[in-house]
């Protein structure tokens, strides 16, 4: 039975929420529904005008090939919204301003042994180098990324296998060593695609005929720098992991650049051909870990800048110290800031981030205790947690202990006695460290910026 025009745009919306963060789904594609489809033409009903620009600006990178993945090539595609809410008689209709190439844009044919004049390297402009928010969470990965991409013949990390969980910037990274790579040569042939994509080509290939598999694997053995996102995609596949094992050897034995990402480090995976594992470990394996307080800030606040958003500075503070895990739904909480401060004409608050991060992820609350301060504070500076409770006035040791006495009195609300009995120090002492921190704050905006992020690191917490 053919599929009506709402069953298709369902299986649209089913790839977009595969590929997007939940907040980014919900904020702009579940409120879109199909008017119909006929003659090639895709109707969509869309909130607003701002919905068209937003869809068209930021998305359509997934939409062209998803629609052309199920509506099929040539679909052109069309909004309808109603520009006075009371009046729906006089609903508009506008085309997509993309070309008609963009929506019938697809990944480098698989099946043609000769190159293309043009060679479409699928990879997204926005994610460069440039663009990649650094820090100690991820300053190995980039350092060995930009080694590659500065000096492709140098073939020390081939392959590259990047790790990490989901939406800890592993697409971004692997992309912008591609980017670098054709900017220094045009004519490198460089190829991006999802470990699912490579998959689906090689079952279209087997299920034709003998020679299309050819085809299909002469193809790829011809790529200069192959770069092949959740590689993990790839486990339970064993035609297509001996589809692969057959490039991956050609590529290396011809000093062809490999790089692949995946969710899990190579020693986790399971089904997966032990020939296979053993040559993602022949050259760099290195993790992506979770973002840390300063990245996450550098996110929110580079991602806001581009938006053309102006988020006051405790707003940043207080999304960096909740959204603690991925950089996907970081940008996500950016998205549906601008949808309010846009649509709904909002300022950009802390209550305003509070109702959007409460529909966004579970803020979790905890006790914070003494031990809790001592040990953030610690963390913090790098130093013995022992060493508070000695009879050390080593200025750092002495700073330390202070910025504990603060913490204590501010967010644990110990009396002043009992911050002193824990530290063994008397009730006077504990009064000049309050007294002194709260005088230095006023000139020292090290110090301030130092409180900020041990309370930012607490609030952050767990249960």
């Amino acid at each position: 039975m053919e599929k009506t025009h709402i069953q298709l745009w369902e299986e649209c919306l089913r790839i977009f929420a595969d590929n997007l963060s939940q907040q980014q789904f919900d904020t702009w594609f579940r409120p879109v529904t199909s008017l119909g489809f006929e003659g090639g033409n895709l109707t969509l009903s869309v909130p607003t005008a701002f919905f068209v620009e937003q869809l068209e600006e930021r998305f359509m990178r997934i939409i062209a090939p998803t629609l052309m993945r199920v509506y099929g090539a040539g679909v052109k595609l069309f909004y309808s919204y109603h520009p006075v809410k009371e009046a729906p008689e006089a609903a508009v209709t506008q085309q997509s301003e993309r070309p008609s190439a963009a929506v019938q844009r697809h990944p480098a044919n698989p099946f043609q042994a000769q190159a293309a004049p043009e060679f479409d390297s699928q990879l997204n402009p926005k994610y460069t180098f440039e663009n990649y928010c650094g820090s100690v969470s991820n300053k190995i990965a980039r350092s060995i990324g930009e080694a590659i991409a500065t000096n492709p013949k140098c073939k020390t990390f081939n392959p590259l296998f990047v790790f990490g969980h989901t939406g800890v910037g592993k697409t971004h990274l692997i992309q912008a060593i591609g980017i670098r790579i054709k900017e220094r040569n045009p004519q490198a042939r460089v190829l991006y695609v999802s470990a699912r994509l490579f998959e689906s080509q090689y079952t279209a290939a087997a299920m034709a005929k003998p020679s299309r598999v050819n085809d299909f694997i002469a193809f790829y053995q011809s790529i200069d720098v192959l770069i092949i996102d959740d590689i993990q995609d790839l486990m339970h596949k064993p035609g297509t992991q001996s589809a692969f094992f057959h490039i991956f050897n050609h590529l290396h034995q011809n000093q062809r650049q490999i790089i692949m990402s995946s969710d899990c480090a190579p020693s986790e995976m399971k089904d997966m051909h032990e020939r296979l594992l053993s040559r993602f470990k022949w050259g760099m394996t290195c993790e992506l870990e979770s973002p840390d307080f300063d990245l996450r800030r550098e996110v929110l606040r580079q991602r806001a800048s581009q938006d053309g958003l102006d988020i006051p500075a405790e707003v940043l503070e207080y999304i960096a110290a909740n959204v603690t895990d991925s950089i996907r739904e970081l940008e996500g909480i950016v998205v549906s800031l601008l949808a309010h401060a846009t649509v709904l004409n909002r300022e950009i608050t802390i209550d305003l981030a509070q109702s959007v991060l409460s529909n966004a992820v579970k803020i979790q609350k905890k006790t914070v205790n003494f031990d809790i301060v001592t040990q953030k504070v610690c963390d913090y500076y790098n130093i013995d947690s022992e060493k508070l409770f000695t009879k050390s006035r080593k200025r750092e040791i002495s700073d330390a202990r202070q910025m504990v006495m603060y913490l204590a009195k501010r967010h644990v609300k110990m009396p002043v006695t009992a911050i002193g009995t824990r530290l063994s120090r008397s009730h006077a002492t504990v009064l000049h460290a309050l007294k002194n921190i709260e005088e230095r704050m006023s000139l020292e905006a090290a110090l301030r910026l130092d409180i900020e992020k041990i309370e930012a690191s607490l609030t952050a917490t767990p249960v």
